[in-house]
């Protein structure tokens, strides 16, 4: 049994609240630890801690908050393995990928902003106005409080910190009550390099990160999250005129035509659908497959998923993920299975899978209409639903008829096809032919209910930067 505790000022630390939770393997259903539940003096104390070392850290250079990213990124490369370790017990992930998929990907997502500290764009000084030089000026924009969802405990806490802390800002980082184990060992591994104060993990429920967000000190808050998660954080920092950040669900669009490479698209669909148990906001989890090859792509989509999307124990062999992360998402998933509609076809599984763990099996529906509960709203776990569609048209409106934006993909051999739905898609990413890589370079982020801000590349880390324009008189 373990005993997390907060991690402030450079240091673990007590909660002064006296509530806590267990922590559960959602492999076992065993508890294995316990977590405090941070109530507002810890808030205040880990905010405190940000706020006096933002009075040093906003002053530093560019290279020495570059430099002190790359020896965290370094020290976590070195940790990959205890890192992967924690990270599997806290989400059942499988044991075999992490350290590819996700430990190095973090620290190279680091090194990333590691360079960006040192990259501040802007408009060239000039005399925009006779006799008068304008310049700009990117700043930190000081404490930073921040909250990551339990689906991708470290990496999200990575895309939240490392933009943060490179562009000179403190944080105070809430991880989900489920999974906060990694991101207090980040913390530990960063405060060997980050003066004390830098960054702050406290962890905690719904009425910690309430707290974070009504208390006076943060200048910004940014959350990974639910819809409505986002829509609660934004209404209350408009009281404060906090400056938000959403990146919040997602109901990807999969759009298949009938000249597609069927086989292509089934291994990358059944990949970016199933992988992480499909809890993904941009999970390839809502296809739309035109009419011509419609049941030729949906028995080959079963018979891969049988074959190759198979769940179990974190260090099973030959599975592709593990279970759901906790038995309140378990019990989401299935609802949607019971409450399918008289139209729906289930292809495949469609059942919880064994009795101990939040296990369920890789499920196939079909025969969804648009208006269908599963199409609209977000499932989050390994179901993927198929509908038939016609013409362009039609799976151009299908495709942008949810209310959210993040990603989304086309899978034709036609390039002008792929050009036209690349600008038409209201969705913050396409695709083309494949589904769900992503690159530190590129930005991440959604339109509609999916959020706005951007994760990931420049815009990620200007997005925590404020920008000031500075004019001289300089005589005639």
């Amino acid at each position: 049994m373990s005993e997390l505790r907060n991690f402030i000022n450079g240091e673990y630390v007590e909660a002064k609240s006296d509530g806590g939770f267990d922590l559960i393997d959602p492999a076992t259903e065993g508890v294995y630890g316990t977590s405090p539940v941070s109530g507002r003096e810890d808030v205040d104390a880990a905010f405190q801690a940000a706020a006096a070392a933002f009075e040093s850290w906003g002053e530093t250079t560019p290279g020495e908050r570059q430099l002190a990213l790359f020896r965290i990124a370094d020290a976590m490369e070195a940790r990959a393995d205890e890192f992967a370790n924690v990270e599997s017990k806290d989400t059942g992930k499988p044991r075999a990928s992490l350290v590819q998929d996700e430990i190095l990907l973090s620290v190279d997502q680091i090194r990333f902003f590691a360079g960006e500290a040192r990259h501040l764009s802007g408009m060239a000084s000039a005399e925009y106005m006779k006799d008068h030089t304008s310049q700009l000026r990117r700043e930190p924009i000081g404490v930073i409080g921040q909250v990551t969802p339990w689906n991708y405990p470290l990496n999200m806490a990575v895309w939240k910190f490392a933009p943060a802390i490179a562009a000179g800002n403190t944080t105070v980082l809430k991880p989900s009550d489920t999974t906060p184990s990694s991101t207090l060992l980040l913390a530990e591994v960063a405060a060997e390099f980050l003066p004390k104060g830098v960054l702050n993990v406290i962890t905690g429920d719904r009425t910690t990160g309430a707290a974070m967000i009504e208390h006076k000190t943060p200048q910004m808050v940014s959350i990974t999250g639910s819809v409505r998660a986002g829509m609660e954080v934004a209404r209350a920092a408009a009281s404060d005129l906090k400056r938000v950040h959403l990146e919040l669900g997602g109901k990807a669009p999969v759009i298949v035509f009938d000249d597609a490479d069927i086989a292509l698209a089934v291994e990358g669909i059944a990949t970016a659908g199933y992988f992480n148990a499909g809890q993904d906001c941009t999970a390839a989890t809502r296809v739309l497959v035109q009419a011509g090859i419609h049941d030729e792509f949906v028995a080959a989509l079963a018979a891969y998923a049988r074959e190759n999307a198979k769940t179990g124990a974190p260090d099973a062999d030959g599975i592709l993920f593990g279970p759901v992360n906790n038995a309140n998402q378990l019990a989401q998933v299935t609802g949607f299975i019971d409450r399918l509609p008289d139209n729906a076809t289930i292809e495949l599984g469609g059942h919880r899978q064994g009795s101990t763990g939040y296990f369920h099996e890789a499920t196939i529906v079909s025969g969804l209409l648009q208006s269908d509960e599963a199409v609209q709203r977000e499932i989050f776990g390994p179901v993927i639903t198929v509908q038939k569609f016609t013409d362009e048209a039609q799976a151009l409106e299908w495709a942008n008829g949810v209310q959210y934006g993040l990603s989304s993909s086309v899978w034709t051999e036609n390039h002008g096809r792929a050009m036209r739905f690349a600008k038409r898609l209201d969705f913050g990413c396409v695709w083309i032919n494949t589904h769900i890589p992503l690159v530190a370079e590129m930005p991440h982020g959604g339109f509609k209910h999916s959020g706005y801000g951007k994760d990931l590349s420049s815009y990620g880390f200007e997005d925590y930067t404020r920008v000031k324009h500075v004019m001289s008189y300089i005589g005639g």
